[in-house]
């Protein structure tokens, strides 16, 4: 084989491979970072996942945290749209539960216990008289187990987590399953929850974002609209508790 032939053969090689492995850049991924240590040491990984459009979504272990949602504008300009800290070290020590997955119970349980199958559960309060996001350590200041799921159409970050009978005063042991995912062509994201109990117990799963769509660090949110198909609503008491009234909107 002379030379200027097999130079021939290793350029064109050269070619498919680029031509054949471009794309694979632009297609849906995750990417795993480290993020830096709780304060007790812990370290976590912060996962990426991108879509074909650019999306971008950045969720931590610790808390199952999503970080940053950054999508693209009309004009194609990208912007973080939800609010949130910049290390973990300060998601650990805030109290705003920015972009946090939230059990046992999201919102409030007024004065601190309830009532199920004839017994009286007390729960710690920390918010007033009431318990609020599940307690003093809600899930969204437990370590989650990561497992990276990709389909030819999908991208998703699946978060378990075992909340042990007894966990902040609540009955059972409840497995939790979150998935995030970015589908691959259009720019959403979609959140599933599932839990499985071995006893009776009650559970209230959300994730608890703050969203600004101008992006953050832009200005308020005072200018935006929001508009809620509903019929009814329920009004709350001083201390944010439902009364029980369901009254027309």
């Amino acid at each position: 084989m002379t030379s200027s032939l097999r130079c021939s053969i290793v350029c064109i090689f050269l070619v498919l491979l680029a031509v054949f492995a471009s794309p694979l850049s632009a297609k849906s991924h995750i990417t795993k970072h480290p993020y830096g240590k709780t304060p007790d040491g812990q370290a976590v990984d912060l996962f990426v996942l991108t879509n074909d459009k650019h999306m971008e979504v950045s969720i931590t272990n610790y808390g199952g945290i999503i970080v940053s949602i950054r999508v693209p504008d009309r004009s194609g300009k990208l912007a973080d749209v939800v609010l949130g800290y910049d290390t973990v070290e300060e998601y650990a020590a805030g109290n705003a539960h920015f972009g946090g997955t939230i059990g046992r119970y999201a919102n409030r349980i007024a004065h601190g216990q309830f009532k199920l199958d004839g017994k009286t559960y007390t729960l710690p309060k920390n918010n007033g008289d009431n318990t609020l996001h599940g307690g003093l350590a809600s899930f969204d200041r437990k370590f989650w187990e990561p497992r990276e799921l990709t389909t030819s159409t999908d991208v998703s970050l699946e978060l378990t987590y075992l909340s042990k009978d007894g966990e902040e005063g609540f009955p059972g042991n409840l497995s939790v399953k979150v998935v995030f995912t970015l589908p691959a062509d259009r720019d959403e994201l979609q959140i599933d929850y599932t839990a499985t109990t071995d006893k009776d117990t009650v559970v209230n799963l959300t994730n608890h974002s703050y969203f600004n769509l101008a992006g953050e660090g832009n200005g308020d949110i005072l200018k935006h609209q929001l508009t809620l198909f509903a019929s009814n609503f329920t009004p709350v008491d001083a201390g944010l508790i439902p009364t029980g009234e369901i009254r027309e909107v």
